[in-house]
């Protein structure tokens, strides 16, 4: 029946019915194909009603033939290029640079300034020691 297809073969054919889950193709007077909906796009197909119509012919590719029931299964994917994620790559996404003499001689040198000011305002009542307050209740 189906002697004149193999895997692989692009094909040309007009859709004669759109369900919920693929369109059928025909592909000649004895011929018929399905093209699952996760073989129509790549990434998510919202509607697959207003992107096709009956009687619209489309290309597609081969991809499988049921040696039992014949069935052919078509791929408007396989013809697609890949698909490329539109993010950025991860390094790409900090943009603003900080001068390479950055480092820890910076926190080695303001320490004891900011541990001064943490105690005196633990002192003065401004902040309230945590660890006073936890043990004494």
């Amino acid at each position: 029946m189906t002697s004149s297809f193999a895997i692989g073969d692009i094909v040309k054919g007009k859709v004669t019915g759109i369900q919920s889950y693929g369109i059928f193709v025909s592909l000649g007077a004895n011929h018929q194909g399905l093209i699952h909906i996760s073989e129509i796009n790549h990434g998510f197909v919202k509607d697959i009603y207003s992107q096709y119509e009956i009687g619209e012919e489309v290309t597609a590719k081969i991809i499988d033939i049921d040696e039992y029931s014949q069935k052919i299964s078509l791929s408007l994917r396989a013809l697609q290029p890949l698909f490329k994620n539109k993010k950025p790559a991860r390094g790409n996404w900090h943009k603003h640079h900080h001068p390479k003499d950055y480092g820890f001689g910076l926190v080695a040198e303001n320490l004891p300034k900011w541990v001064d000011e943490g105690l005196a305002n633990i002192q003065s009542g401004l902040v309230k020691d945590y660890h006073q307050n936890h043990f004494n209740k």
